[in-house]
């Protein structure tokens, strides 16, 4: 079994990254094989509408024409049993990096042909972290809706968490964030982000048991 990551954030060591580890762990203490992307490493762009995806008979039907650092990426997701994906949320969505693999990820396997419109090399679970100020989980419903309905309708199912109220800086004061109290979120951040960082290790022991299913 092997088990992609996705970091949508632009840091490395972060909220994000610290669940997308996680859980990746947890798929690794479940036996399989894993592999980490940070997409900030990578030079890629999003959807260029080239639509090499959609030519019948041609050499990228099906699958992302575009050629740049984010081809192996798609090309190990879909070579893999199972895909974790994690950005934080910015203005209510996915960070610009995230937003650009799923562009990449989704429309290439979907076709206008209302018989068989999502032409995927196959299903594979995947599991979806993000990580936000907002104060409850839910705070994004929108955002949460579409993600899962997207990706249970062109890749395979979904699951979603989130940790909320995460810690955005080590030192409050040095920054203009007087509505957050820093003390609070950072005693959140110790009392809470452990429980946030399990559920994510749990979500990836998960995410192998469901591969297993599905093959």
């Amino acid at each position: 079994m092997k088990v992609i990551g996705i970091n949508g954030s632009p840091r490395k060591t972060w909220n994000t990254a610290q669940m997308v580890e996680s859980a990746l762990n947890g798929c690794k203490d479940a036996g399989a094989e894993t592999k980490l992307y940070h997409l900030i490493d990578l030079k890629f762009k999003g959807c260029i509408s080239c639509f090499a995806c959609k030519r019948l008979g041609g050499p990228s039907y099906a699958k992302c024409g575009a050629r740049d650092e984010l081809t192996q990426v798609l090309d190990d997701v879909w070579a893999a049993d199972a895909l974790i994906i994690g950005s934080p949320v910015y203005f209510g969505d996915v960070t610009a990096d995230m937003r650009a693999f799923l562009e990449r990820l989704w429309f290439s396997v979907l076709m206008y042909n209302p018989e068989h419109m999502v032409r995927a090399p196959k299903r594979l679970p995947i599991k979806i972290i993000l990580t936000t100020n907002a104060p409850q989980e839910g705070f994004h419903k929108a955002l949460n809706e579409s993600l899962l309905g997207t990706m249970n309708g062109f890749v395979g199912p979904a699951e979603l968490i989130e940790a909320n109220a995460t810690l955005q800086f080590d030192d409050y004061s040095k920054y203009d964030a007087s509505m957050i109290d820093g003390a609070e979120r950072l005693k959140r951040h110790k009392e809470v982000f452990p429980q946030d960082l399990k559920r994510a290790f749990d979500m990836g022991r998960r995410a192998v048991e469901e591969a297993k299913a599905l093959k």
